[in-house]
């Protein structure tokens, strides 16, 4: 990292690759960035670009998906779609039944991957987070009111297994449903636990006394894709699942530290089915926030929850391979407050034999980021290295509630703070840029940022951070250190709103692209950064012209970003793939009108989210 930062010019950028910040002018120190001396420059002050190859769209609040010229949006899919022949077709009135939706595809699509077999087919993994109730239910409520209710909820969550077909010569695809590669996994589907805390007596149930067997998924954000071609799916929102009627019932201190608040679940599944009663089945509780694998290619396997990778909120998981062939994971904690995690495997990948790599997700070490401020004062850039979570060190010992390796795992969050890890604000995706190796994490946003119990830090500046920001790290080419180096690449706010000052943001947030609460985010095959937002979309007061939510395009090396594409009203845009060319994106427009708004795709009486394929008139790669 400099050390020695010289006055810029205002007409440039710092270099990225010299570990610098991205700066308008002087460098100052952290009291200067509060108080508003920085971060002034315009769009006209930045270099030219050849990497984004399209010009920036204006915001909207249109109940539509707004692109740029030259691109196609279609609808690939949409919740409610029957998966297989001789499924039930999607009831707009809502009175599909539980059975109908297990052959459905799933609700509020999230995190995807795209799997090739050959130029002309393909299986899509794409998750199905969670419900809107006042949609999915026929009687409009926001509760259960019936068994039959529950199982339909149950059936709308997890993940969909979508073969796909293209369209003659073109980059278009279709839903092939004669596919044997349909499926769905559901928060019912049998699956096994592996790894460290597989068989411990906290993940063992009355159903499940071997603590090995475990039925389904639920609150599944993003994902991750493994170099052996299976789908990795993250449980994050596990808690809001689990309640009681019992009144005298009190959680446990592992139990808070999970958010869980038994009696006013968000969904009331324990009213329902016991199996979610917390009371009566406290193991239960631990048994979900895991990162889950998935053989898309295989319709008849067993997805394996890994927990040598930690039980926490996943919000996605970025894998990579380092220089030695071992297997590297980047994860997020969606909460406020919460820690960025790496694991890193025992063994190494074997591309050629597949079978070989199942261990390497069971056999490993789970690292927790610290973030310092910059030795020299600097804002925004600093170094950090990373914890690891071993049993008997750093204060993971009896004394400290920590009886084992297993326990640091299921409590995985209480270990990040015993260790000191850096409380952040609310670490959603990372992507790792194929060119570099330096990862991308989305800090989305935290209310409680400079209340007591969490002050500010280098990592995370502003208090009441209402518009998030995205950090990255730089390992030295070697994805298995355990130091590294840290900048923003965007300090994101509004530039409309707030034309000085703290919320003003980085120089690279404009008055042409300016948004809140980057969440999603992924890198293409030429280093173009795609970030999705997941924030208010008021488009008034601190949230002035910057419209419904919406997808952007950055360049890593001049932190130049533009808005490529809008979504409908009420909406995040989230999930992101690319087939094997580049010429066809995939992202998923999630609970469009969740505010009563919007009637998209199809003008129904209930809004659907649904996959939007994304395409380029001319035929060519996306975003050159």
């Amino acid at each position: 990292m400099t050390t020695n930062i010289k006055p810029l010019n205002a007409d440039r950028l710092i270099d990225p690759t010299r570990r610098n910040l991205l700066i308008g002018g002087s460098a100052v120190g952290l009291a200067g960035f509060l108080g508003g001396g920085i971060w002034m420059a315009s769009a006209e002050t930045l270099p030219p670009n050849n990497l984004l190859g399209f010009n920036g769209i204006a915001a909207s609040t249109a109940d539509d998906v707004v692109i740029v010229p030259g691109y196609r949006a279609e609808v690939l899919i949409s919740w409610g779609e029957p998966l297989v022949e001789g499924a039930a077709a999607f009831d707009p009135h809502g009175n599909n039944s539980a059975a109908d939706q297990e052959k459905q595809f799933g609700d509020n699509n999230d995190g995807m991957s795209f799997f090739p077999i050959d130029d002309r087919h393909g299986v899509m993994a794409i998750n199905n987070e969670y419900v809107n109730e006042q949609y999915l239910f026929a009687h409009g409520g926001s509760k259960a009111t019936s068994l039959e209710d529950v199982r339909k909820s149950q059936a709308a969550h997890g993940v969909s297994i979508v073969a796909v077909k293209r369209v003659g010569d073109s980059p278009r695809w279709e839903l092939d449903r004669s596919s044997r590669y349909n499926r769905r996994i559901t928060a019912n589907t049998a699956m096994q636990l592996s790894g460290p805390a597989a068989g411990h007596p906290l993940l063992k149930t009355a159903a499940d006394p071997s603590g090995h067997k475990v039925l389904g998924t639920f609150g599944n954000c993003a994902n991750g894709k493994t170099p052996w071609g299976t789908y990795l799916t993250c449980e994050e929102n596990f808690d809001t699942y689990f309640g009681t009627k019992q009144a005298d019932y009190q959680t446990t201190a592992e139990q808070k530290r999970y958010t869980l608040k038994v009696h006013e679940p968000e969904r009331n599944w324990s009213d329902y089915d016991e199996r979610f009663d917390i009371a009566k089945h406290p193991h239960e509780f631990n048994r979900h926030g895991w990162i889950v694998e998935i053989d898309p290619m295989n319709p008849t396997s067993t997805p394996i929850k890994h927990t040598a990778l930690g039980r926490f909120k996943h919000e996605n998981a970025a894998v990579t391979v380092a220089n030695d062939g071992r297997l590297v994971v980047y994860m997020g904690d969606d909460e406020r407050g919460e820690y960025i995690y790496k694991y890193i495997s025992k063994g190494k990948v074997d591309v050629s034999n597949p079978a070989n790599n199942r261990s390497l997700l069971d056999e490993g070490q789970l690292y927790v980021a610290q973030f310092d401020a910059d030795v020299n004062g600097i804002p925004l850039q600093g170094k950090g290295r990373w914890i690891a979570l071993v049993f008997g060190e750093n204060g993971l010992t009896p004394e400290n509630g920590f009886h084992d390796v297993a326990e640091v795992l299921i409590f995985a969050r209480k270990a990040a703070t015993q260790v000191g890890a850096t409380r952040m604000d609310r670490p959603e995706w990372i992507a790792v840029n194929p060119h570099d190796g330096r990862a991308y994490c989305t800090l989305t946003n935290n209310s409680k940022r400079g209340e007591e119990g969490m002050p500010l830090n280098a990592a995370n500046p502003r208090p009441n951070n209402i518009y998030g920001q995205i950090i990255r790290w730089d390992e030295g080419g070697d994805a298995t250190a355990v130091n590294f180096s840290w900048n923003m690449y965007a300090l994101c706010g509004n530039p409309i709103a707030y034309p000085e000052g703290v919320n003003r943001g980085t120089p690279n947030i404009t008055v042409a692209n300016t948004f809140n609460s980057p969440d999603g985010l992924g890198f293409d095959k030429a280093g173009r950064l795609w970030i999705l937002t997941d924030g208010k979309y008021s488009n008034k007061g601190d949230y002035v012209g910057q419209g419904n939510n919406q997808m952007l395009v950055g360049d890593p090396h001049s932190g130049e970003i533009r808005r490529f594409m809008v979504g409908p009203k009420s909406c995040e845009l989230t999930g992101i793939a690319f087939t094997p060319d580049y010429k066809t994106l995939f992202v998923n427009v999630q609970h469009p009108g969740e505010e009563g708004d919007s009637h998209f795709p199809d003008n129904s009486p209930r809004p659907r989210s649904s996959v939007l394929m994304i395409t380029r008139e001319d035929g060519g790669v996306i975003g050159a």
